[in-house]
């Protein structure tokens, strides 16, 4: 890695640092793995970090409760709550996880700060997070609901979250550390690079999933619209990318 600092966005998904069929259970393993590596990072002072943390068993079973997605939305302020304290204890869990380790990461929700227009276009200030950054501090945001012009209270997702901020404070590098080791193609191995979308497309299908957010497919096209390279890789390979490799798949 340069010797310069590089700023990089991160984030970890809610399947690798919780039981996402059990509702509200933190994987303590996995967030123990992951805030050793992301201590062990920060102590080269190489990077400033934004790390951003998905739903997993929290914010995902109760926006399913209660019919909420990215572009269905409620009206019912209680449905909204339900979600956003959610998110609030997960997001708690992993600034605790952090702190044991003395990692300057604050919160920062979503939920009381972005908006969403009528078109579907979400905006999320970045000013906090760039003064937070200059502090020295590691934001720590989540994906959580989101008030939209027309739709009442829309989830905006973590993956939405990260390409907004590697837009907006001009990211170095993207990684999304998730449960598969990188993309995978037809025969289940880990695709090194991809520049089309059209180069994986048969391997991932339709952008369904079985959460609100979106699959792979998704993030594969929202990463290729960035101008900072970004890798898709395992939990295994999150220090490796800290540190500055390229582990999984790259995507730029």
């Amino acid at each position: 890695m340069s010797t310069d600092r590089q700023r990089v966005v991160l984030k970890l998904g809610g399947s690798v640092i919780t039981d996402k069929d059990t509702p509200e259970t933190v994987d303590e393993a996995a967030l123990e793995r992951v805030a050793d590596a992301v201590a062990a990072s920060l102590e080269t002072g190489a990077i400033d970090l934004v790390l951003v943390h998905g739903g997993g068993s929290f914010g995902h079973h109760h926006a399913s409760a209660h019919g909420v997605s990215t572009t269905a939305g409620t009206h019912d302020a209680a449905a909204a709550l339900a979600i956003h304290e959610a998110m609030k204890r997960l997001n708690a869990a992993v600034l605790a996880a952090l702190r044991e380790r003395d990692v300057p990461a604050l919160p920062v929700h979503p939920f009381s700060a972005a908006s969403r227009d009528a078109d579907g276009e979400t905006d999320v200030p970045s000013a906090q997070l760039e003064t937070m950054l200059g502090e020295g501090f590691v934001p720590v945001l989540h994906g959580d609901g989101v008030v939209q012009a027309g739709e009442g209270v829309t989830v905006l997702s973590g993956d939405e979250l990260v390409t907004t901020l590697a837009r907006s404070l001009a990211a170095d590098r993207v990684g999304l550390c998730s449960t598969v080791p990188g993309v995978l193609d037809t025969a289940g191995e880990v695709v090194p690079r991809i520049e089309h979308y059209d180069e994986v497309a048969s391997a991932l299908g339709e952008s369904e999933s079985t959460d609100v957010t979106g699959g792979m497919a998704a993030k594969v096209r929202t990463l290729l619209e960035l101008e900072a390279a970004a890798s898709v890789f395992g939990p295994d390979d999150l220090a490796a990318f800290l540190e500055g490799a390229r582990p999984g798949t790259t995507i730029e």
